[in-house]
């Protein structure tokens, strides 16, 4: 599947933790091996919440793609990169806001929620325009598949509007259907064939199974990316497909509960680092809030009142699990004895990712020109696409 590609980005804001690595980083590693992969550092999008907050930004780049490294990332195989590396995401952005319906970004949820529940001064342009960014980020990439949590559903969703919107718009050649039925021809009598059976079952029966095998057939190497993306559009009966559509890849991911029981975040202050030593996580762990009603060690308990209960769930095989749901409603073990499978299997799991930070910190050259080489490999891909957004509206002069 590495005609596919995927894109994926997280902001430098602090260091990576558990729930990054269970929820995302986890991810990336076997989605680089089936993918052609882009994962990026979004400075950038620091600024939406953290504007007026003092980041050590440029350490934090470097820390965050030491820690993507030692998880597993392959620079190799997946393009790593940096987003202000590659302006052309801004000027995107500033081409995508000329026709993007202010009430599109005031609806996605996450711009209320996030007012609502962080307490800074969120009122700015930038904020409310930080999913058209996100799009950008995008469809700068023409990724097909998006790696998100259900929470990040909405964003594609609009991604995909504003691409609709974009092709509709600017995809109208004036001699669309003529290079259309040329570039059919470019097939092979065969293909070519196929096509237009394809496009006709769907376009006559909405059988959405021949525009998918319809869209195969253009992963031809004899098509330019022109030929390529007309032809998309011409399946649909609509014009040129510029911006192509992203779809939501809903990755199975365990949600890691933070200390304190809410979710495992750097602004909650409740979290456990990639970098942490065996002493912070035992003490981290030790001091979990448990069950409220286990006051003596005599008092039975309830694992599901629990906040230590999800990390079992989550690191523990089903003898432990058993022992501890034994353990705690007939009160034989005590809070800190459960506690101890827990930290042994953080510590086992976490041993690894620290050896390999350690060994990448004393190669800060090799760090640099991974960003470097990523970031000029993203920026190349870059400057195609944002080629053909301005032909396309016109700004090719």
């Amino acid at each position: 599947m590495q005609n596919e590609k995927v894109l994926s980005g997280m902001r430098p804001t602090g260091l990576m933790h558990l729930g990054h690595y269970h929820g995302v980083l986890k991810n990336w590693v076997e989605l680089q091996n089936e993918y052609d992969s882009y994962f990026f550092v979004a400075d950038w999008h620091a600024f939406t919440t953290h504007y007026a907050d003092k980041i050590e930004l440029e350490q934090n780049v470097i820390e965050m793609v030491i820690d993507w490294l030692a998880v597993g990332i392959n620079s190799n195989i997946a393009t790593v990169f940096i987003q202000s590396k590659v302006p052309e995401h801004a000027e995107l952005h500033l081409l995508l806001s000329m026709l993007t319906p202010l009430s599109w970004l005031e609806r996605v949820p996450s711009y209320k929620d996030q007012q609502n529940n962080l307490n800074k001064d969120l009122d700015t342009y930038g904020f409310l325009g930080y999913p058209l960014l996100q799009s950008a980020d995008i469809l700068m990439y023409k990724a097909n598949l998006i790696p998100v949590g259900d929470d990040q559903i909405a964003h594609i969703e609009l991604t995909r509007e504003i691409a609709r919107r974009f092709n509709y718009i600017y995809g109208r050649e004036d001699d669309f259907e003529t290079k259309a039925k040329l570039a059919i021809t470019k097939m092979g009598k065969k293909q070519a064939k196929a096509y237009e059976e394809l496009r006709k079952s769907y376009q006559e029966n909405g059988d959405y199974e021949a525009l998918g095998k319809a869209s195969a057939l253009l992963q031809q190497e004899n098509l330019t990316l022109s030929d390529k993306e007309r032809l998309a559009g011409y399946i649909e009966g609509s014009g040129k497909i510029i911006l192509p559509e992203p779809k939501s890849l809903l990755t199975k991911s365990a949600k890691i509960p933070g200390l304190d029981g809410r979710k495992m975040s750097k602004s909650y202050n409740n979290s456990i680092s990639l970098r942490d030593s065996d002493k912070e996580i035992t003490t981290k762990i030790n001091r979990m809030p448990t069950d409220p009603a286990r006051i003596k060690l005599s008092d039975p308990g309830d694992p599901e009142k629990c906040t230590v209960w999800k990390l079992h769930q989550i690191y523990s095989d089903n003898s432990t699990k058993e022992w501890v749901v034994d353990g705690c409603k007939n009160a034989k073990i005590g809070c800190i004895e459960c506690k101890k499978p827990i930290i042994e299997q953080i510590n086992n799991e976490l041993n690894p990712v620290k050896e390999n930070i350690e060994k990448y910190k004393t190669e800060p050259e090799l760090i640099k020109q991974i960003i470097f080489e990523g970031s000029e490999k993203a920026r190349n891909v870059a400057i195609e696409t944002i080629a053909e957004v301005k032909e396309a509206m016109g700004i090719n002069y």
